[in-house]
């Protein structure tokens, strides 16, 4: 039940700092999901983000996104305006990491050739880019593997979703352009 409490308490400190945060001006919408996992209501993950378009917002062009606007095997916030958010209400494990239950902020470094990989981050409140990856060694908790997969048709708002996975626990998967990276996790028993 503590778990519980803090997991809201921290969920209620972020979303009450997002007014402030958006005093940076935002260009594109922000979404938040949540889903529940493995039939546990203390099971939530929630993810709060910035939703940007393949259309330019000032011109109206659409605009080349991965290896373009953005930039391969170079950190990027993982959506718009200020960076993504992470919210487990209990512990989950990504990759070989454990996450523990908490408040993170996500960013993502994806490659044309070599492996994606997404970056699990401490320190909250960070705004768009340049990530300084020497001065935030300290705050990453881990950096995992994503797996790349091409889409059906091109997805023009970039999009990120929680979905159960049938074997248990959840997938995180970002979409957008003509490419998905995913990542499963899982939540301790």
């Amino acid at each position: 039940m503590n778990k519980i409490k803090s997991a809201l308490a921290i969920a209620a400190i972020v979303i009450s700092a997002l007014p402030l945060m958006a005093q940076q001006k935002r260009i594109s919408p922000h979404e938040t999901i949540s889903e529940v996992f493995d039939g546990k209501r203390d099971n939530r993950v929630m993810i709060i983000y910035g939703r940007p378009y393949s259309k330019d917002p000032k011109t109206g062009e659409v605009r080349k996104i991965w290896g373009g606007l953005v930039p391969y095997d170079k950190v990027w916030r993982t959506g718009a305006d200020e960076a993504t958010t992470l919210i487990t209400q209990k512990g989950i494990i990504i990759g070989d990491t454990t996450i523990p239950a908490g408040a993170y902020t996500l960013f993502t470094v994806p490659s044309e050739t070599g492996t994606s990989r997404l970056i699990i981050n401490k320190k909250l409140g960070q705004w768009g880019i340049p990530y300084n990856e020497k001065a935030e060694a300290a705050n990453e908790l881990a950096r995992v593997d994503l797996k790349r997969d091409a889409t059906d048709k091109p997805v023009d708002q970039f999009t990120m979703a929680l979905e159960k996975n049938p074997a248990g626990g959840g997938l995180l998967k970002m979409t957008w352009e003509t490419n998905m990276l995913s990542v499963a996790f899982t939540i301790p028993k």
